[in-house]
């Protein structure tokens, strides 16, 4: 029971990453808080988990709005007491495209429900887990924010995940000596619904160009999270931890 007896708040938990991130922290022991869009997908995953894994809240909403980030705390606090650790995992791939040729509201879209999200998650997340005497945050990057091998039409994705590994080393800096760390988690390609699934030759395309000649599970991405939300990574801040299947290798 790796998460036994902490609160942790999952955005992005309606489906993929998220919602294997909530099933996982449950079984092992974690309070969960589940946020998303889609109100109907967060209901059904919850009632999943509290009919024998675990217990679950959740609440619906859209994570570019600073009243969301803060009600989203406060609901963990009211049903669990208060706040642990959080995994802000909600993102958007966005229109693909050369910048030259994006529209100013596609570049806004993807950096203010990639970036801007995180930063207005953060601001609501880590008061709570001072009053709490520390906490863990987890911001769900990319490897294309960090080496991304100049794939194309990428722009704004990529910008706003490398964005956050900054935002990430930055709070870990400013919040280290109040035991709250904060990493940035960079997956490689993973089978989720936004991530093409339903397309099987561009998913075989995309596996390809991994040297495991794979995609991630939405478990093994949820596992690299737990690691980092667990206390078995109590000596990592700041970290942009990569879960790639070794894509950043391929391309350096």
């Amino acid at each position: 029971m790796e998460l036994e007896n902490k609160s942790i708040l999952i955005t992005g938990a309606s489906s993929g990453i998220g919602r294997a991130a909530a099933l996982l922290f449950a079984a092992e022991g974690a309070d969960v808080v589940l946020g998303a869009r889609r109100s109907a997908e967060l209901e059904t995953l919850a009632e999943t988990i509290n009919q024998g894994i675990g217990r679950a809240v959740y609440l619906a909403g859209d994570v570019r709005d600073e009243r969301y980030a803060t009600a989203l705390v406060d609901l963990a606090t009211t049903a669990f007491g208060g706040l642990d650790a959080a995994f802000n995992n909600a993102g958007i791939v966005g229109d693909l495209a050369p910048v030259a040729d994006m529209g100013l509201g596609s570049w806004n879209d993807v950096i203010s429900v990639n970036l801007t999200a995180a930063f207005l998650a953060a601001k609501a997340q880590i008061p709570a887990m001072r009053a709490r005497g520390g906490g863990s945050i987890v911001f769900t990057s990319s490897f294309v924010g960090f080496s991304n091998g100049g794939l194309p039409g990428m722009g704004a994705y990529a910008a706003s995940k490398a964005g956050l590994i900054g935002l990430a080393q930055s709070l870990a800096s400013d919040h280290a000596a109040e035991r709250i760390r904060v990493n940035a988690l960079l997956p490689g390609g993973t089978v989720t619904p936004a991530g093409g699934e339903d397309n099987p030759d561009f998913m075989e395309y995309i596996a390809t160009l991994h040297p495991m000649k794979r995609m991630a599970s939405a478990k093994e991405i949820a596992q690299a999270a737990l690691f980092l939300l667990s206390d078995r990574s109590s000596f990592m801040t700041g970290s942009p931890m990569i879960a790639d299947g070794g894509m950043s290798v391929r391309l350096i």
